[in-house]
């Protein structure tokens, strides 16, 4: 099995974030425009959708060749972006794409809450030991991010359901973000304790 190709630091996040944030630019200028294609009208947030898929597509495409891998988390992400992302397109229904990070972020909570049943920390296949910690450090982060996950679908529900649109894509663009960012800081005294770094110098 080949090992992960390295890249400078900024390359992957530009990869991952960059369609979002197109999707972001495309959805602030389209929002109050009306497009009319095959005798059905669409509003500017199914056409940002509609642009945003083969952006995403592209930019996995990229990420993939450039690495040499994927992890699940961007593999589940793409499957869900395409499938949501098309029925909205497909349907002129909008609410289908909204719902797409309810059900990604459902998906992993399930996931990770089934194997802490099970004694295993699905969140380090999933990061592909990404951090250098044990199994107990595994097992406790995994735990919370269960839990957080569970809460962004929870919270991904309330804001699309009861708010804007306008504040769902700003949630969805940059609260999201900040949220995840957040949390893996407030895991630094976590991963300090359970780190492994220090065995194995």
């Amino acid at each position: 099995m080949s090992e992960e190709k390295e890249l400078k630091p900024w390359v992957k996040p530009a990869l991952e974030f960059g369609p979002v944030l197109l999707f972001f630019i495309a959805y602030g200028r389209l929002k109050e425009q009306q497009f009319t294609f095959g005798g059905e009208v669409y509003e500017g947030f199914v056409v940002a959708t509609a642009l945003f898929i083969p952006l995403l597509v592209a930019s996995t495409l990229i990420l993939w060749k450039l690495t040499g891998h994927l992890s699940k988390m961007q593999l589940m992400t793409l499957v869900l972006v395409v499938g949501f992302g098309g029925l909205t397109v497909w349907l002129n229904d909008g609410s289908f794409f909204k719902m797409k990070p309810t059900i990604l972020y459902l998906f992993f909570a399930g996931a990770l809450g089934f194997g802490l049943l099970r004694g295993k920390s699905y969140m380090q296949v999933m990061m592909d030991s990404a951090l250098p910690l044990t199994d107990e450090g595994w097992m406790a982060l995994t735990k919370r991010m269960a839990l957080l996950f569970l809460g962004l679908a929870v919270t991904n529900e309330l804001v699309w359901r009861m708010l804007t649109e306008d504040t769902w894509v700003k949630f969805k663009t940059f609260g999201m973000p900040v949220i995840m960012f957040g949390f893996f800081m407030l895991q630094s005294g976590l991963i300090s304790k359970y780190s492994t770094e220090e065995d194995e110098s």
